[in-house]
């Protein structure tokens, strides 16, 4: 089961009072509604890393993404810390930034019991990508519709490599809430109208299945620290 949220900051103090105020606006003041799906902690003390759930992200801005990834980098001789954070739409996505800062690939996975289970090979399979190739694509947009009997999460990513012919990737995830299961697919675009064509069609209960990748081009990786290029944000669920 998931559980609370030990930040294992007794004794140390923000590096800079900047820090001090990043670390309550970001994190401190939205503690009660954090629960940790997976953590992680250096032997020596240094570094820790967590994937955690927002509960208040269900009651703020319809679609917003609930899941948090946050580093902790701790100077144990000065007492002092600092931190990195950021808000995710998938936990494989926070782990994949959580991984490109050092984090153990074993370390950051969600204990069996915690969340939803993956459906199937597909799913479980295209999880591993997120995780373990987390500097090819970059985070765009999402969705995250949870009022529904069948919540889904959908995603938006853009290639980093300019040369990749299929630049532009959503992923759907839908969670069976019955069996207690979720599943998460991908599709390739060539074009971002074509992706937000989709995207659009897909609220509008109106889009065809996610279009196949060819097996040459199935590299997936995310990098959602990566700024996003202005571009106008796909539609919110009706």
């Amino acid at each position: 089961m998931p559980h609370a949220v030990d930040f294992r900051l007794d004794d140390f103090e923000a590096a800079t009072e900047q820090v001090g105020d990043a670390f309550w606006q970001h994190i401190e003041i939205h503690e009660t509604d954090f629960t940790a799906l997976a953590q992680h902690h250096t032997e020596d003390g240094r570094h820790s890393y967590y994937v955690l759930h927002d509960g208040s992200a269900t009651w703020g801005i319809p679609g917003k993404p609930q899941i948090v990834a946050l580093h902790i980098q701790r100077e144990t001789d000065a007492q002092v810390f600092r931190f990195q954070h950021t808000t995710v739409p998938l936990p494989a996505m926070a782990q994949s930034w959580l991984i490109a800062r050092g984090c153990s690939q074993e370390g950051i996975r969600l204990p069996p019991g915690t969340g939803t289970a993956s459906a199937d090979d597909t799913t479980r399979a295209l999880e591993e990508r997120l995780m373990g190739d987390g500097d090819h694509f970059a985070f765009l947009a999402s969705y995250t519709h949870d009022t529904s009997d069948t919540p889904e999460t959908t995603v938006l990513l853009h290639a980093v490599d300019e040369q990749e012919p299929m630049p532009f990737r959503v992923l759907l995830q839908r969670v069976d809430t019955t069996a207690w299961t979720h599943t998460l697919r991908e599709g390739a675009f060539r074009t971002f109208e074509d992706a937000t064509t989709w995207w659009e069609a897909h609220w509008d209960g109106e889009a065809p299945a996610l279009p196949t990748l060819p097996a040459s081009t199935r590299s997936l990786g995310s990098r959602p620290a990566v700024p996003a290029p202005a571009a106008p944000p796909p539609g919110r669920a009706r």
